[in-house]
């Protein structure tokens, strides 16, 4: 069965006020793993306090050390969320895309790029990551400006990030931020072949083969959607991995996702 690779850096995040817990892709990814099945392993780096915390995941994770965790706080108000960044993290190198992060890799199909700030993964790193496999990336690397305080979004990203990219994911204040529409247009002139753009309770977009199709779900109500983004991007990735069509893989991976929701805590 055909392979997938999630890298991204697991972050500090209080939510709500709350108590910090580990959040970044590899831990929503790692939830939407679970519930799939499907062969995977996650790498990732954070400080040496906090890599005790990993083994709680429940799939394969590589893991390196950091000098530091990168933090968050994350304010739910309704449909509006606020994040604040406590620490910056280490971006991913070009070393280590060929050296311990591609060993780990190895037999991965597809790889997921599970960018926290547009500093994590450079163009170099990208496509270096991006040789015998697809690369799929989350839009946080295009638009989340790398520094403490509250997040900032801009279009100032590097157009040789995308070069390498087969799947790009984005949500929709990063589309704003991009300067896109929600049209065959706007959406081919980033250059990515396939875009999926998720609408939280509205659902998502997809756009493939030149085509923008809106996919609805069935909104849940009083849950913390936290992490919904990136095990959404798992899902989806997964069910394209097993030969659905983009839209048919953007109806399961709304299913998956809802199932996920209703195990989260509720705020």
């Amino acid at each position: 069965m055909r392979r997938l690779g999630v890298v991204g850096l697991v972050s500090l995040d209080r939510v709500d006020g709350g108590l910090p817990r580990l959040g970044g892709a590899p831990v929503y990814a790692a939830r939407a793993l679970r519930l799939l099945g499907h062969p995977a392993v996650v790498a990732t780096k954070l400080a040496d306090e906090d890599r005790p915390r990993l083994a709680a995941l429940g799939v394969p994770v590589v893991a390196r050390s950091a000098r530091r965790t990168i933090g968050f706080r994350i304010e739910n108000d309704g449909e509006r969320r606020s994040l604040e960044i406590d620490e910056l993290g280490e971006p991913w190198t070009e070393q280590e895309a060929r050296g311990w992060l591609g060993a780990a890799l190895a037999g991965c199909d597809w790889v997921h790029a599970g960018a926290l700030t547009r500093a994590d993964f450079p163009a170099a790193t990208l496509a270096a990551l991006a040789r015998g496999r697809k690369v799929s990336l989350d839009g946080q690397a295009l638009v989340r400006r790398p520094e403490v305080g509250p997040l900032r979004l801009d279009a100032a990203y590097d157009p040789e990030v995308l070069h390498r990219v087969d799947l790009l994911k984005l949500a929709r204040d990063e589309l704003d931020a991009l300067g896109c529409e929600l049209d065959e247009g706007s959406l081919a002139s980033l250059g990515v072949r396939e875009v999926v753009v998720t609408l939280g309770r509205e659902g998502a977009v997809v756009f493939a083969d030149g085509l923008a199709e809106h996919v609805p779900t069935f909104p849940l109500e009083g849950v913390d959607p936290t992490g919904a983004g990136d095990a959404w991007t798992t899902a989806y990735i997964e069910y394209r991995l097993r030969r659905h069509s983009p839209v048919s893989a953007a109806r399961l991976a709304n299913g998956a996702v809802s199932a996920l929701l209703g195990r989260w805590p509720v705020r």
